[in-house]
């Protein structure tokens, strides 16, 4: 099930945005949308009847300036976004997830996970974390790793929730969205890469999080955040020349109206540029993909209060636009 866009999602920066949309039981297709709540279908703009989002990044540097014409013109063949599904704005074929990017988050997860026998007081415990934060700022060593394009789904779908997942957990982010192939870019070129930004919700189950049968192997990240819908994608893509600092936006996200989560970029350890320069110095980053930029403190394991059935987030970046989702239980 999916749910109508709301008057918030349509505030975004800049004056147009890319979407995936489709009219009742229609195919999807790729829209500029106006913050008049209007969207125009780009496959007859463009003229090519398989257009897509990714076909318009893969091409970004000759698209960008038709969207920009097209924009300001007041051409007709738009319609209310009332009338149409919003899906994820784009497909991507690689999805760069991060974690432990935000320095408050960081710093309590430090001093909650108190180690047997520590019984240091809290504030030592937590310049000690501080002290951690710099020292991997200094080393610029994001925490990189790789989820699935089958997580991803539409901003206002809902959420099924594993039988199997007994934490789910919520973590809203920033995305940078790649418009050009970055392969062992520098920090001083990242941001060129980077057509826009869009909000992600990465959800995760932390029940699942850490191997049980052998904890030496780590993380399993697989298991924990790849379920089918468990990225919540959009609702759209704003060109990266419409946001004048992406280091200096606010992250919000609500649980059945009530803040959780509310924290601004200016908190991440690396900033979207390093996240994207250091992603490509293993990896060749493809026009579309996802680069996720970590979550900040007020998680559900921060609050005790993990996803149930019937829940309803609703996660906002300033500029970008808002997502709602709604949470369903799998029956067992």
């Amino acid at each position: 099930m999916s749910v109508k866009p709301d008057p918030a999602s349509v505030l975004f920066a800049g004056p147009f945005a890319l979407g995936t949309v489709s009219a009742p039981d229609g195919p999807a297709y790729p829209a500029l949308v106006t913050p008049d709540g209007l969207a125009l279908d780009l496959r007859a703009a463009f003229g090519e009847e398989r257009l897509t989002v990714r076909g318009l990044l893969e091409e970004w540097a000759s698209a960008l300036p038709r969207l920009r014409t097209l924009a300001s013109s007041a051409g007709r063949g738009r319609r209310p976004l009332a009338e149409l599904r919003v899906h994820a704005p784009v497909e991507p074929r690689q999805v760069f997830q991060s974690g432990a990017n935000y320095r408050r988050h960081v710093i309590d997860l430090h001093v909650a996970h108190r180690a047997p026998g520590d019984d240091r007081p809290d504030e030592e415990r937590r310049a000690e974390a501080a002290e951690l934060m710099d020292r991997r700022a200094a080393r610029d060593l994001p925490y990189v790793f790789l989820g699935l394009p089958s997580a991803v789904t539409g901003p206002y779908d809902d959420v099924v929730l594993p039988h199997w997942a007994q934490q789910p957990d919520w973590e809203l982010e920033l995305t940078a969205v790649i418009g050009r192939p970055a392969h062992r870019v520098s920090v001083t070129q990242a941001l060129e890469h980077v057509a826009g930004y869009t909000i992600a919700n990465d959800l995760t189950d932390r029940a699942t999080v850490f191997r049980r049968d052998m904890p030496q192997i780590g993380t399993d990240w697989l298991r924990s955040k790849n379920a089918p819908g468990f990225t919540p994608l959009g609702p759209w893509i704003v060109p990266a020349e419409s946001i004048a600092d992406p280091g200096d936006l606010r992250l919000t996200l609500k649980l059945n109206g009530e803040t959780m989560q509310d924290e601004s970029t200016k908190d991440m350890i690396f900033s979207v540029a390093r996240m994207v320069s250091y992603a490509s110095q293993s990896a060749r980053l493809l026009p579309g993909d996802l680069v996720l930029t970590g979550s900040p403190a007020g998680n559900g394991m921060h609050w005790g209060r993990l996803l149930r059935d019937g829940d309803v987030m609703e996660g906002s970046v300033s500029g970008l636009g808002a997502q709602r989702t709604r949470c369903v239980a799998e029956a067992s």
